[in-house]
Formats: C-alpha cells, structure tokens, sequence
C-alpha cells in the first residue's frame, strides 16, 4: 500500500517542482545536450567549471595559452571544495555582527589560510560592510560587522558559508585565475 502512495507523492512533487526546476537550468546546454542526446551536465562541479573555462579559451582565437593556468584554478576549486565540506566553523556575537572561527587539518587548514583573507577582503568592499580576518595556529578568524541593523542580521544569519558564498567576483576571479591574470593565490 505504501508504495503505490510513495509512486503518486512522487509523480506530484515532480510536476509541481520540475517546472521551477527547468526554468533555473542553462537552456543552451540543457538543448545543446537533448539535441545531441548526452546528458547535459558535465559531472562534479569543479570539473563543470573546469570544462567551462577550457571550452570559452579554446573559443577564443585570441587566448594566449603560454598564459593559461587551468591547474591553478583546479587548486582554488579543491581549495573551495575543502572549505565548504570540511572546515569547521564557530561564530559568535559581536556588536553589529559576527566573529567565527574557522579550523581544519592539513588540507583543509591550507584552504582556510589561503581563501579567507582573500575573501575578507572582499566581504570588506560590499557597502555597509567591514571585514576581517587573521590567520591562526588552526584556521582563521573572521569578523563581519555593520552599522546598519538590518545588516546585522543579514550577517549572522548567512553564518559562515553563507558569508564566503557571498558577493559576485567568484566568476571573475576563477576566469582570471585560468587566464593567467594577476590575482590573489586564492
């Protein structure tokens, strides 16, 4: 009996949820892949970035490839990967936001030391905002505060990940990281 009900909650979860779901996918690719009959995705997503990156180079006559570091952008992928899966983090209330502490291990402890200084940094340019981060023993602190109230919350709630995830130079930086451009290590 149960199953024939899993089979119907299915079925409408997917009729309500895959209309939304479609209209958040890449069409291109999602038809560039239908139409040739592969799957549209490329697989993990460093490896989705990774095939991006080549791909827009090798479509670019102009790309310079004495200047191409596609295994320097593998390492902040790895790096981005760590963090997000393995890095613990420990926030507490400070007036106007929020200190966290950030620790790990080995290759985690390498991500935490190269990607949350440089992304203080950049949490430091959204306007409101001031940011912070220092190296430690076992991590990294980070401070996030605003004057702003709303601000306030905005940051405590977005926590840790929330916060690294937060700003739009990601894409930026990675492509300029694969071209050879001068940018921070991570």
């Amino acid at each position: 009996m149960k199953r024939p009900f899993a089979i119907f909650l299915t079925t409408v979860l997917l009729s309500v949820a895959a209309p939304a779901f479609a209209q958040t996918m890449n069409h291109d690719a999602h038809h560039a892949g239908a139409a040739s009959g592969l799957p549209t995705e490329a697989g993990q997503s460093a490896f989705a970035a990774i095939q991006e990156v080549v791909a827009k180079l090798s479509a670019d006559p102009a790309t310079d490839w004495s200047k191409v570091n596609i295994d320097g952008l593998r390492q902040h992928l790895v790096d981005m990967d760590e963090l997000t899966r393995n890095a613990n983090a420990d926030a507490s209330k400070v007036d106007g936001g929020v200190r966290i502490s950030i620790t790990g291990k080995d290759r985690t402890l390498r991500a935490i030391q190269a990607m949350v200084p440089a992304h203080a940094a950049e949490l430091d340019k959204i306007a409101g905002w001031s940011a912070q981060a220092r190296l430690t023993a076992d991590g990294a602190q980070l401070i996030v505060t605003s004057t702003a109230a709303s601000q306030t919350v905005k940051i405590r709630a977005l926590g840790f990940f929330g916060l690294m995830a937060t700003g739009a130079h990601h894409r930026e930086h990675h492509w300029a990281m694969a071209t050879g451009a001068s940018v921070h290590a991570h």
